[in-house]
């Protein structure tokens, strides 16, 4: 009997049993969903953060005031306009150094409000940070060096204070002060750290004069060529260092990537190996049925070998039922996966990958070979004599 016949006998014997095949599939359908849905969850947080750092600008280096000294707590020393024009002075491989404040703070424009994170930063040509806008302008030098109250605002906040309409030009309030929309950002969605659209961008001297602050959270230095980074970083140190000693990190854009791509990138796999144990228990799922469809279907099995059917058919049979079962199942969790996906990302960023679907597959298939020899060798291995005799 040629593969082909056994294969459509074990169809055959699947589609009688319509009902316990669906449950015998069940296990497997789980395993390769859970895995194609939490290897995208993992995918898309890991590229989600990638991109959030490297969309802040290129050639980058980062420069934090934190204490060094093992205490886990933060420095009590921090930046001041003064440190930013110092370190700019004393930076040749600076392109531009840029001072940063940020702070949450709740925004009005008449009865709608919302809590946002109001930031700003010494960089109005944004040669630093790149700012994608939708409508309306950046600020300008001029408007930074007079302290101006105009905004770039997310899409997030556009919706809340001023739904249906047009932004740009209309004024809203941050901590009782009156600011002047002047620009509008493209959406870019919501990210693992939060809505990245639920930001106002002011002048630096006016985010200073709005959150009532002189203290930097941090600067960001663009360096002219990224064959300098190295350099600069211990520049930055060198320069920094009378004032602040150890209490200084400074982190370059490759390096918090690589820091982050390595360790979502465990974080996947790990979560692709907890979800592959379902797939497991799914396989033992499927041998214990094809043991039970064997012990019914012995006196069937007497009959084959005894019209001549070869040890080698009745394996092929019970083989290829155990591998359809899978491969159906995998097709299934697939679809099922990539649905789960889809329908988490606006919640959560995700992102499905070739490589776990493909692996998830294979994994499947595999899982109905290896559980599905046994039950199959054990019905090749019948007397034909005794299997007849079974009742």
């Amino acid at each position: 009997m040629n593969l082909m016949e056994s294969f459509r006998i074990a169809l055959r014997a699947l589609k009688a049993n319509k009902f316990r095949a669906t449950l015998t599939m069940l296990g497997v359908i789980i395993g390769v969903a859970s895995v194609i849905l939490l290897t995208s969850i993992g995918s898309g947080v890991k590229k989600d953060m990638v991109d959030q750092i490297e969309g802040m600008g290129s050639n980058l280096l980062y420069v934090f005031p934190s204490d060094q000294g093992g205490t886990g707590q933060p420095s009590a020393k921090k930046f001041g306009m003064g440190d930013r024009d110092y370190l700019e002075q004393r930076l040749p491989t600076a392109e531009v150094v840029a001072g940063i404040v940020q702070a949450p703070a709740v925004a009005k424009a008449g009865s709608h409000s919302l809590r946002t994170m109001v930031g700003g930063a010494n960089d109005p040509e944004h040669k630093a940070f790149k700012m994608d806008l939708e409508k309306g302008r950046a600020s300008r030098k001029n408007e930074l060096d007079s302290a101006a109250r105009v905004a770039v605002i997310g899409a997030t906040v556009a919706r809340e204070l001023f739904p249906n309409e047009d932004p740009v030009g209309k004024t809203f309030t941050v901590n009782g002060q009156r600011i002047t929309v002047i620009g509008l950002l493209k959406k870019q969605g919501g990210g693992l750290t939060g809505d990245k659209d639920n930001v106002v961008h002011l002048p630096l001297s006016s985010a200073m004069r709005v959150l009532g602050t002189n203290d930097l959270a941090m600067m960001a230095v663009k360096v002219k060529d990224a064959k300098d980074l190295d350099r600069t970083s211990m520049m930055i140190k060198h320069a920094l260092r009378p004032r602040f000693g150890t209490d200084l990190s400074v982190y370059s854009q490759k390096e918090t990537v690589g820091v982050l791509d390595k360790l979502l990138g465990t974080l996947t796999v790990m979560l692709a190996g907890i979800a592959g144990i379902s797939l497991v228990v799914g396989g033992i799922g499927i041998m214990n049925i094809m043991l039970v469809s064997v012990s019914e279907r012995t006196r069937e099995i007497g009959i084959r070998k005894a019209v001549g059917a070869k040890t080698y058919d009745v394996l092929a049979q019970f083989v290829i039922e155990a591998v359809v079962l899978s491969v159906i199942g995998g097709v299934i969790g697939i679809l099922l996966g990539a649905g789960g996906a889809a329908a988490l990302k606006p919640f959560l960023p995700t992102t499905v990958e070739a490589w776990s679907t493909i692996t998830a597959f294979l994994f499947a298939a595999g899982i109905g070979v290896f559980f599905g020899v046994y039950p199959a060798a054990k019905a090749a291995r019948l007397d034909p004599i005794l299997a007849l005799r079974h009742e």
